[in-house]
């Protein structure tokens, strides 16, 4: 398929996205279907987060007032609170999937998994296994860099064994690994039966830990790691093999999260008319990100710069997830991508949206990419 000019896919699923809440969902949440998507696993970090079915139904509700032709599989978030009784729920509901985060890791992930572990959750694990509710697992353990040594470059990797032993515990519960950045993941992956699968970003198939670090723009979690881990993403695609698919984890933020800034105010004093100078420090940037609005013909893009043959990119985005989370594709669901002449299309550098609450105001998204060109479109 090298060389050809148009791609048609059945209805591409993407098994990771976050559509947040507010003006921006508002924003993202058509981009999905706009980027080439048309199901969508959607993650469950809000502010609160989804821990429990009747706020994941409402939330689903919001969702299909801004995006109503977009087929939204939904999440739930593994809390404390959560109980076989609210898995059983969860069924009844059409809750598709159990979310675990590890707790402060990533955003919103406060009240997800620490050093306690797993095995707390081992009844609620039971259900979800009777129940068939697939559980989706962020694959790093909480940074310890004073004590064992964790950190964000081995967080991943450390994972792993809590994966065998979810696995050893529950044989027949459906697991994903998502966005899996190493080499040992997917080797983890490979060696467990056909329950056990993992998503791949197509920002990890793109980034090392070199230009990850290079710029905020490219700051995510799991962080982009080695040459050899991206190889071997690259590698493992280039298979064929239907345990690996497409979880974008696209993730907008707030472009002044992004790219925070240094802030120096005037401040005058009331008492003495002086002006002095006030200076804030920039906050962390957010990890994060996003690729909704262009996701389909970005892949095609990130599959021909990384040597994938596009000749997988039909099983990648859209066969093998929906053969996992048992969602058929429809008839006349069919995307087309096709290949842009004159040195490709520029990417958006940013999409706008007002701002929530009183003060309102502009802010924007930066899409994966900004500002360069590629050659791949949506067919209109």
């Amino acid at each position: 398929m090298s060389g050809t000019d148009s791609v048609t896919i059945k209805a591409p699923l993407d098994a990771h996205v976050h559509l947040r809440q507010g003006n921006l969902m508002k924003l993202v949440a058509p981009h999905v279907r706009q980027g080439g998507v048309r199901t969508a696993f959607v993650m469950p970090n809000l502010i609160p987060p989804l821990t429990t079915p009747s706020q994941t139904v409402d939330y689903v509700h919001q969702l299909s007032q801004v995006a109503p032709d977009l087929e939204v599989l939904p999440s739930m978030y593994l809390s404390s609170t959560l109980t076989p009784e609210l898995i059983k729920e969860a069924k009844e509901k059409g809750i598709v999937g159990i979310k675990s985060y590890p707790r402060g890791v990533t955003t919103n992930s406060e009240g997800g998994v620490g050093m306690e572990g797993y095995s707390v959750y081992d009844e609620v694990f039971a259900e979800m296994e009777r129940q068939d509710i697939v559980l989706n697992l962020h694959g790093e353990v909480p940074s310890d860099v004073d004590g064992d040594g964790t950190c964000v470059l081995n967080a991943e990797e450390r994972f792993i064994p809590h994966l065998y032993e979810i696995h050893r515990k529950f044989p027949k519960l459906r697991i994903v690994l998502e966005h899996c950045t190493t080499a040992a993941a997917v080797e983890a992956v490979k060696s467990l039966p056909s329950n056990v699968v993992a998503t791949i970003t197509p920002h990890h198939l793109h980034l090392t830990i070199d230009s990850a670090c290079s710029t905020s723009l490219g700051f995510c979690k799991p962080l982009a790691k080695f040459p050899s881990d991206r190889k071997a993403l690259r590698e493992i695609i280039s298979s064929g093999n239907p345990k690996f698919f497409l979880g974008s984890d696209s993730a907008p933020h707030p472009s002044n999260s992004k790219l925070p800034a240094l802030q120096v105010m005037q401040i005058r004093s009331e008492e003495n008319g002086e002006t002095k100078e006030e200076v804030v420090l920039p906050s962390p940037c957010a990890a994060g990100i996003y690729t909704s609005s262009n996701l389909i013909p970005l892949t095609a893009e990130i599959f021909e710069r990384s040597g994938i043959p596009l000749e997988r990119l039909e099983g990648f985005v859209s066969d093998f997830g929906r053969s996992f989370y048992r969602v058929p594709a429809k008839e006349g669901e069919e995307v087309t991508i096709k290949r842009i002449g004159g040195g490709g299309k520029e990417v958006e550098k940013v999409w706008g949206y007002e701002k929530d609450g009183k003060e309102g105001g502009r802010e924007y998204v930066i899409p994966f990419l900004a500002g360069e060109k590629i050659g791949w479109e949506i067919a209109q």
